[in-house]
């Protein structure tokens, strides 16, 4: 009878997480949305940039919305503002200064190119009476609300 070396472990197969069937679908997921991310954002060169969408502020009072837009390098000519009842869509596009050195390098975090910003909001406004107002690049807009929403709360009782 010849003699065989025992190997407790040889039957158990090692777990690879990667190979896992849940992994490779988040994997696959991962990789459409980068796609998608990839033809949405800008490139240039080369490279990916991250795209330019400028930060808001809402404030809403008994008589108007009033929101903030943070976009620094534009001038008020640049800027198309579109208002409908129930949104604002505010577009522009900063455009790349260019600059040569002959020394050195050149590294910017600026972003640039067009951008569009729309935002939905809480209550319907007249259009014809908002007013806009750009200086040290906030953009500031005023939107009356319509009458119909200036109406106080009701405190509403329970049965």
């Amino acid at each position: 009878m010849p003699i065989t070396r025992w190997e407790p472990l040889s039957e158990i197969e090692r777990w690879d997480p990667f190979h896992w069937e849940p992994w490779r679908e988040i994997d696959a997921l991962q990789k459409q949305m980068n796609r998608l991310f990839d033809r949405l954002v800008p490139t240039g060169n080369g490279e990916r940039r991250r795209a330019f969408i400028p930060s808001a502020e809402m404030e809403e009072t008994a008589e108007e919305l009033l929101i903030k837009l943070e976009i620094p390098g534009l001038e008020a000519k640049d800027i198309d503002i579109e208002v409908t009842e129930q949104s604002v869509s505010i577009k522009g596009e900063r455009k790349e200064e260019t600059t040569t050195e002959e020394k050195g390098m050149v590294r910017s975090e600026f972003h640039y190119g067009k951008f569009e910003r729309t935002i939905a909001l809480p209550s319907h406004i007249q259009g014809d009476k908002v007013k806009a107002e750009y200086k040290h690049g906030i953009l500031h807009l005023r939107m009356p609300k319509v009458e119909e929403e200036k109406r106080k709360s009701i405190k509403v009782e329970i049965a």
